[in-house]
């Protein structure tokens, strides 16, 4: 399925990174096309062909020059609010709404994850001290961002996550019917809190997008367990009304993550191994005390903060 592509090639061009495998079939649901498709019956993610590769060599060079990859150890990775015995539960009792809630509220906030493809990108060369040529870096923002951007909300005519989602939960509960107020809670949260800036010699827009960067990746780390609840739930038999296609579809989705995960680990892997150049064109800071400390950072406020706003949340619908 993956091109062939040279171990040595780390440049690749924004059409490249858009480029899909020669699928045999689409994969088409809630009679929308989503993007992907089936070879020889396997599903296989939407702009891999050369997306694949290009995460392997940038992600080999990091290896063969004996620099360490981010990882988010799995003691941070909270539990899932209901868990699968309180959620099947729930629905052998006719309690569906707080799980088509939650299930509504994943495929919404995947919709919002087009908007990793507005960050703005600082200026590389003015920013950083060592060359990014031929790093994941230099691909943010010509066809990593958009691609990720592409794969959550869709594009043009083509479904995304945010689609998929919706389908997998419309085929496991039997088309529930859509509390009308999802969207307005999930935004009922008031004004974000004025943000402290954690390293304020850096320009706004390097800080903004390794913040950025660090909490998508957390956030998609975080999301195997989301999957791995939903794939288990809207697959059981006996509270699923299809439970052969919705767990199908969840882990399309699963599997699309993992080119997000991938090269975000690689992108904030490379910026640990650089100099960041402060926004004065003189400081310089160790790229891995600043992501380091953005990732304790963000850590410590969705390991804690965010499990005990899911269980409230829950607990109210239930109520």
């Amino acid at each position: 399925m993956t091109q062939h592509v040279a171990i040595d090639q780390r440049e690749f061009s924004f059409d490249e990174l858009m480029t899909d495998d020669q699928f045999e079939e689409s994969l088409v649901t809630n009679e929308i096309r989503c993007h992907g498709g089936y070879i020889d019956g396997e599903y296989v993610s939407p702009r891999g062909a050369l997306r694949r590769p290009a995460i392997r060599n940038w992600r080999d060079r990091l290896r063969s020059e004996d620099q360490p990859l981010i990882t988010i150890p799995e003691k941070y990775v909270p539990p899932n609010y209901p868990n699968y015995d309180q959620a099947k539960y729930l629905l052998q009792e006719g309690v569906v709404e707080p799980i088509t809630r939650a299930l509504t509220t994943i495929a919404i906030v995947e919709g919002f994850g087009a908007r990793i493809r507005e960050v703005s990108v600082p200026d590389f060369d003015t920013e950083i001290e060592e060359s990014i040529e031929g790093t994941a870096v230099a691909h943010l923002s010509s066809g990593l961002f958009e691609a990720h951007a592409r794969d959550e909300a869709g594009h043009r005519d083509q479904g995304g996550h945010k689609q998929m989602w919706e389908a997998a939960r419309d085929a496991g509960l039997d088309r529930p019917e859509i509390p009308d107020d999802v969207l307005l809670r999930l935004m009922s949260g008031g004004p974000p809190a004025a943000r402290k800036r954690l390293y304020p010699e850096l320009s706004e827009r390097m800080e903004s997008m390794l913040l950025m960067m660090t909490n998508v990746l957390v956030i998609e780390t975080f999301a195997e367990d989301t999957f791995n609840w939903a794939k288990k739930l809207l697959g059981d038999a006996e509270v699923s009304a299809d439970p052969q296609r919705a767990a199908h579809l969840v882990d399309c989705i699963a599997r699309d993550e993992v080119p997000h995960v991938d090269y975000l680990t690689v992108a904030l892997s490379e910026l640990r191994t650089r100099t960041l150049i402060g926004a004065d064109g003189k400081t310089t800071l160790s790229g891995a005390n600043v992501i380091d400390g953005v990732f304790r950072r963000q850590l410590r406020g969705m390991a804690t903060v965010r499990p005990q706003q899911s269980r409230e949340r829950s607990q109210a619908d239930i109520h």
